[in-house]
C-alpha cells in the first residue's frame, strides 16, 4: 500500500507538473518609468557622463592653476586631477603639447560614449562631429589652396572631425574650379557622413 500510495502521489505531482508547465504566464504589467524598465536604454551612458562630471577642474583647482609661475607647476597641480595619466608620459611640457593632451583625452571619452549609446542619443552626438568635420574639410581645402603640406594640415585637423586617412588625404588633391568641386563632392564628400550639407 505504501508502494501504491508513492505512485498515486507521483502521479499527482507529474500531473501537476505537466499542468503548471502548459499554462501561459501573464507578462505583468509596467507602466513608463517603473523600476523594471527606468533608464533601461540610456542608463550606461548617463552613468559614464555622470563620473566624467565627476572629473571636471573645480573653481579651486583653476585657482591653483592661476597661482602657478611655470609650466613645470601647472603640470603638478594637474596631476592631481583626472589628467594625470595623459600626463604621465610628457617629459617636457609645453602649450601645445597639453592642448593636444587635453584634446586627446576629450575625443577617447567621446567615442567611448558614443560607442555605449543607441538612438537616438548616438545620433545626437554624432551630429556634434558634424561640425568639425565640415572644419577638417574648409581647413583642407584652403590649405592646400595657398600651397601648404598636406600633413601639415592632417596634424592641425581635429581629432572629432577625421575621417578615413585616405579620404582626408584625397580632398586636396581636386583642381580649384567649380568642376573640380563637383568631382570632390560626387566621389569624396558624398560618402562622408557630411555629404549632405556640401
Amino acid at each position: 500500500t505504501t508502494t501504491s500510495t508513492t505512485r498515486h502521489h507521483l502521479h499527482q505531482l507529474c500531473n501537476l507538473l505537466v499542468h503548471l508547465s502548459t499554462m501561459s504566464t501573464v507578462k505583468p504589467k509596467t507602466g513608463t518609468g517603473s523600476l523594471e524598465t527606468f533608464n533601461i536604454l540610456h542608463g550606461f551612458p548617463e552613468a559614464l557622463v555622470r563620473g566624467m562630471r565627476n572629473s571636471f577642474l573645480l573653481d579651486s583647482d583653476y585657482h591653483h592653476l592661476t597661482q602657478c609661475e611655470t609650466l613645470e607647476d601647472v603640470k603638478l597641480n594637474l596631476t592631481e586631477t583626472d589628467y594625470s595619466e595623459a600626463l604621465a608620459d610628457m617629459d617636457t611640457i609645453s602649450p601645445p603639447q597639453l592642448q593636444k593632451v587635453a584634446i586627446e583625452k576629450l575625443v577617447t571619452e567621446f567615442q567611448y560614449l558614443r560607442t555605449q549609446t543607441i538612438e537616438p542619443l548616438s545620433t545626437f552626438l554624432d551630429f556634434i562631429t558634424y561640425e568639425y568635420m565640415i572644419e577638417n574639410v574648409m581647413l583642407l581645402l584652403k590649405g592646400t589652396l595657398s600651397g601648404r603640406d598636406i600633413n601639415e594640415l592632417i596634424a592641425q585637423c581635429h581629432p572629432l572631425g577625421m575621417f578615413k586617412e585616405s579620404t582626408m588625404r584625397s580632398i586636396p588633391t581636386f583642381e580649384n574650379t567649380p568642376r573640380g568641386y563637383q568631382d570632390l563632392y560626387q566621389t569624396v564628400l558624398v560618402d562622408t557622413p557630411v555629404g549632405p550639407y556640401f
